[in-house]
């Protein structure tokens, strides 16, 4: 399976664009959960350019109906992106310091559940808290760095590439 890079400058620049507004070709989840994750996939989605169609635990988005649980479900989302062999993007946890833009970091609130997905926009100096800037939806936000959020806990999804 061919694979290609990343394009993170893609993924950054679609967060950029719509983190403080909803892009009309997709469904607003803002009602039933919330839709950080959903904005999440959509700038993946644009860093790749590839959605993986395979039933149940694929990840692609087509409609409110026609849709996968990684596009949308914050624990589908990072186990897709880690365990993908397939078609689309496929990434790796790991270590904070290795922050780049374009990736996805998850937070829990509660230190059990993650239920946020934050898209890294940018990373002043060495990767720390207070120095990479995500963008996200719920509360919309385009520019907000880790260390702002009231978290218990992190992880990073590092894109690794993606297979065409």
């Amino acid at each position: 399976m061919p694979q290609i890079q990343y394009d993170r400058d893609e993924a950054v620049q679609y967060a950029k664009r719509w983190a403080l507004s909803r892009n009309p070709a997709y469904a607003a989840f803002d009602q039933l959960g919330g839709d950080s994750t959903n904005f999440v996939s959509q700038c993946v989605f644009a860093g790749s350019g590839v959605m993986n169609f395979t039933p149940d635990m694929g990840w692609f988005y087509q409609s409110m109906q026609q849709r996968s649980a990684p596009w949308s479900g914050v624990p589908y989302l990072y186990q897709f992106l880690t365990e993908n062999n397939g078609l689309g993007p496929y990434g790796e946890n790991l270590p904070l310091f290795q922050t780049q833009p374009g990736d996805v970091i998850q937070l829990s609130f509660d230190g059990e559940r993650f239920t946020q997905s934050l898209l890294v926009t940018a990373v002043d100096g060495q990767p720390a808290p207070d120095t990479i800037h995500a963008a996200t939806h719920n509360e919309d936000v385009e520019d907000k760095t880790l260390s702002d959020y009231n978290y218990k806990s992190f992880r990073l999804i590092h894109i690794e590439g993606v297979r065409r």
